[in-house]
């Protein structure tokens, strides 16, 4: 079976786990409304994807 080599320190384990972060989604403006959306995604306020209504959205 696989055994570690040696003890690793805190330090050391804990500077691998420092990568562990959340980001920021990325949202572009759409073309029909200028509300932030996710890309390729129908935008949630107008219900328009690529310059065409898709779903219909109560107002």
């Amino acid at each position: 079976m696989a055994v570690p080599k040696g003890k690793v320190s805190k330090a050391r384990r804990d500077k691998r786990r420092a990568n562990w972060k959340l980001e920021a989604p990325n949202l572009v403006k759409c073309p029909n409304c200028q509300e932030l959306t996710m890309p390729h995604r129908v935008c949630g306020n107008c219900g328009f994807y690529k310059g065409r209504e898709v779903i219909k959205v109560a107002e």
